[in-house]
């Protein structure tokens, strides 16, 4: 596939409420500098490449961005680099932010955010991004304890306006039932990937059993998390990898779609190849053989 041909739209589409998005996104995490926004001593990214980066991910189709305020380094902000890069937005694009755990200027976490300071959170992203809503608001958990109370004050801020539709972050199952009693969710955004979290199979299904878009973070990274992918690869994800003539990373990403319709991809990067790669792996479609090979490396990591 050519630069002149890849496109997001190969992935397929999911609708999140009432807003439909091809199915390859971008994660803006690592848009404020090298490494991960959430690491301190990161070498801060150029401002203008970060911008082309953005404005190239548009271009080639990808309409589902997801960010947060506390994406964001001494020089950097993943917020203010998709203003500048977007702002006007075009109407089809969906931005996705999260809420919960904020950070100080100096980037340390701060304690989970309480009720009182949700709203406050919300206005700091509607600021940076220039907007007057949010178009998907996803509350971070920390812990197994109730969310009741904090997803309530969501709920307030969506029949406000302020908020078109609410998802979860960092989530258990029982968080989901919780919060889909107090007002409909669109998405679960939680840590899953080939042999990252393979107890998470049965919660990927059920949010696909009730229309909840699943939103892996960390699926080409890892167990590398935040640093990016470390490590030896698995054998068999380098093995379909050379029999299809891709990167492994795109394998990963390829993979991680077919675990169901409903899933959706936000592989981040800085580079402009990288993202051409990202986007391209939507249009990788694995057969029953090289899935049944993946599929029994993700079943004994872990």
């Amino acid at each position: 596939m050519t630069s002149e041909t890849i496109t997001a739209a190969a992935s397929g589409t999911w609708t999140l409420g009432d807003r439909t998005v091809n199915r390859i996104g971008f994660g803006a995490m690592r848009l404020p500098q090298t490494g991960s926004a959430l690491v301190a001593d990161a070498v801060p990214r150029d401002r203008e490449q970060a911008v082309r980066v953005l404005r190239r991910a548009v271009e080639l189709g990808v309409n589902h961005i997801d960010t947060a305020a506390f994406y964001f380094s001494p020089l950097r902000s993943a917020n203010e680099l998709i203003n500048r890069a977007l702002a006007p937005y075009p109407d089809d694009l969906v931005i996705a932010t999260k809420v919960g755990q904020p950070r100080d200027p100096s980037g340390a976490w701060l304690p989970h955010a309480g009720p009182e300071q949700l709203r406050g959170l919300v206005e700091e992203n509607l600021r940076q991004l220039g907007r007057d809503h949010l178009d998907v608001v996803n509350l971070r958990i920390v812990g197994t304890g109730s969310i009741a109370e904090r997803f309530g004050v969501l709920a307030e801020l969506r029949q406000a306006g302020l908020v078109r539709h609410l998802g979860l972050s960092n989530v258990h199952p029982h968080h989901l039932d919780e919060a889909r009693a107090i007002a409909p969710v669109v998405c679960v955004q939680n840590m899953y990937g080939l042999g990252v979290r393979p107890d998470q199979d049965a919660f990927v299904r059920t949010c696909g059993a009730q229309g909840v878009a699943f939103v892996p973070f960390y699926a080409i990274a890892a167990t590398g998390r935040q640093a990016g992918a470390v490590g030896a690869e698995h054998p068999e994800v380098l093995a379909v990898a050379r029999g299809r003539g891709v990167t492994p990373a795109q394998v990963r990403i390829a993979w991680t779609l077919h675990r169901g319709p409903h899933v959706l991809a936000i592989p981040g990067t800085g580079d402009p190849a990288h993202l051409e790669d990202n986007v391209a792996a939507g249009s990788l479609r694995l057969s029953d053989e090289e899935l049944a090979l993946l599929d029994s490396a993700h079943r004994t990591s872990g």
